[in-house]
């Protein structure tokens, strides 16, 4: 049990990019104490525990609670989220929010000649893989453009800024899968595509 509960703290500690040293600050234990929990040599009260979930910035219950083996999250389509973008595009969440897992899947329309704007460079070791649906969609790489039409895919490592735009006369619908890793420093993370 306390190798569990130690093996999930390690967890979200590497989810969060955090060393020892950083996670044991932002949560007010010492090191040695963070990692005798890590290791599961330690019963940490609950008020060590509040503290290593505030430093993580998850709810106490995420460190406590045993997960389910054989875990399947449905998100149905009415469940999903619809966001209505500035400029008349607009983007569907299609993932479940898992925590500790990175990943998303966005769908998004970009109405002729909408211009989606540009994205930060996200932390090294983020990835995304772009489908185009229909319509043609000029994805800004850095400094290159890429030009994708219907049936096109692309990757690029997406620690680099990016950009989404649709030059074309009909709307353009594409797919973008993330894999989004955290900065060094917990901090909010862009939302977009």
């Amino acid at each position: 049990m306390l190798e569990e509960l130690g093996g999930r703290v390690q967890a979200l500690r590497h989810d969060h990019g955090l060393t020892l040293q950083e996670l044991a600050a932002a949560a007010s234990v010492s090191v040695s104490m963070l990692s005798s929990v890590e290791r599961g040599q330690k019963a940490p009260t609950v008020v060590v525990l509040a503290r290593i979930a505030a430093g993580l910035g998850v709810p106490l219950a995420e460190l406590v609670a045993e997960p389910d083996q054989d875990r399947v999250i449905v998100r149905r389509a009415a469940d999903q989220d619809h966001v209505d973008e500035p400029g008349g595009w607009q983007r569907t969440i299609l993932t479940p929010v898992v925590p500790g897992v990175n990943f998303e899947w966005i769908r998004s329309t970009l109405p002729p000649g909408c211009d989606a704007g540009r994205y930060p460079a996200y932390a090294p070791g983020s990835h995304e893989y772009v489908v185009v649906e229909s319509g043609v969609l000029r994805l800004t790489i850095g400094d290159r453009p890429v030009e994708l039409a219907a049936g096109d895919s692309v990757y690029f490592a997406a620690d680099v800024v990016h950009a989404y735009a649709n030059p074309g006369s009909e709307p353009c619908t594409y797919s973008v899968a993330a894999l989004v890793m955290r900065p060094r420093r917990p901090s909010a993370r862009p939302t977009g595509r």
